[in-house]
């Protein structure tokens, strides 16, 4: 059933399904030496939901588009290494004067921080095109507090600095607001202090919901971890700022000066990315270059816009797309190969 739905896609078995519509050499080994898979414009169409000509309707329609919103990690790159189609993404987009920005939940690292990571994987991205979870949650509390206030942070210089450029002092007494974000150094001192300065009348702020992340020595517990531990010891819920609630996305559309309909985002995760555009009513686009794949993209009631390889693939990087004819050109030789095999020996 090239093109089109099926309700294999409803059951319960959406893995199963799933492979079983996509032809055997895809389903087998999609992916290519990054890691990054290289399913078809066929297959694309088939994980997306949609027959193949509004596949391709839907793609030109995010092309079109004025302003691209891009997570990073698992996007742009894994670890230090930068992802195949992102520099012919980034060149793309600087042709067409599309406006982006470059979003992370990631509270730690500052702008510049981000755009010398990129500048050591060779691309070049200037710090205003950069905006963290540290800085959605700064512009929040200065829309709170106009005229400043103080806070007492469990995190990294870059929320810190965040905080300051918006008018905020450090107070580890009686501060206006805790504020918690991603960190190596949290330990049970400052859990603890951080308690009983909500208990004393601090409100909670969290950078971002994200429970884990990911290291070179495996995965790390994230900003959600930590902030889960005070809410249950203090029975108070945390504010949250970063993704995928829409105040994050809403700031992203005013450092862009677009509104909804011209701009999308472009994320690895359903929990975070897609869900934060379905949430701000920009249209979401999944790569399976990151966290989502195969096995969990059917989990959740909300769908992407569109499903590709990788973020080059919006700009007509045809990598990972040549990859997979190749691949389906190979396996229909072998299948072809072995039925000569099978008719000379009768």
């Amino acid at each position: 059933m090239p093109g089109g739905k099926s309700n294999l896609w409803k059951d319960g078995a959406a893995h199963e399904a799933a492979v079983s519509l996509l032809p055997a050499s895809a389903a087998s080994n999609p992916f290519n030496d990054h890691g990054i898979p290289s399913y078809s414009t066929a297959d694309l169409a088939r994980l997306s939901e949609l027959a193949e000509d509004e596949f391709l309707e839907r793609l030109q329609a995010i092309r079109d588009k004025k302003a691209f919103i891009c997570d990073m990690d698992g996007v742009v790159y894994h670890g230090s290494v930068l992802l195949p189609g992102v520099k012919e993404f980034v060149s793309w987009l600087k042709k067409e004067n599309k406006k982006f920005l470059f979003l992370t939940n990631n509270s730690a690292p500052t702008p510049k921080e981000l755009s010398e990571k990129l500048r050591r994987m060779g691309l070049d991205v200037s710090e205003e095109h950069f905006f963290t979870s540290a800085m959605s949650t700064a512009n929040f509390l200065k829309s709170q507090r106009p005229k400043g206030g103080s806070c007492y942070v469990i995190g990294e210089p870059g929320l810190t600095y965040a905080l300051y450029e918006a008018g905020f002092s450090m107070d580890s007494e009686k501060p206006d607001y805790v504020v918690v974000g991603e960190g190596t150094s949290h330990n049970f001192e400052k859990i603890t202090k951080a308690c009983n300065l909500v208990l004393n009348g601090a409100k909670l702020i969290s950078t971002n919901p994200d429970t884990n992340g990911n290291s070179s020595h495996g995965m790390v517990p994230g900003c959600g971890a930590f902030v889960a531990t005070i809410e249950l010891a203090t029975g108070k819920k945390a504010f949250t700022c970063g993704k995928p609630t829409s105040l994050m996305m809403r700031f992203a559309q005013q450092l862009l000066g677009t509104d909804k309909n011209e701009t999308c985002i472009v994320g690895d995760r359903m929990d975070t990315d897609i869900l934060a555009g379905t949430f701000a009513m920009i249209d979401p686009v999944l790569v399976m270059s990151g966290v989502t794949n195969i096995s969990n993209l059917f989990d959740d009631a909300y769908r992407p816009f569109l499903v590709l390889n990788g973020i080059g693939e919006v700009a007509g990087f045809r990598g990972h797309l040549e990859e997979a004819a190749a691949r389906e050109a190979a396996a229909a030789a072998a299948a072809g190969g072995a039925g000569s095999n099978g008719s000379a020996s009768n």
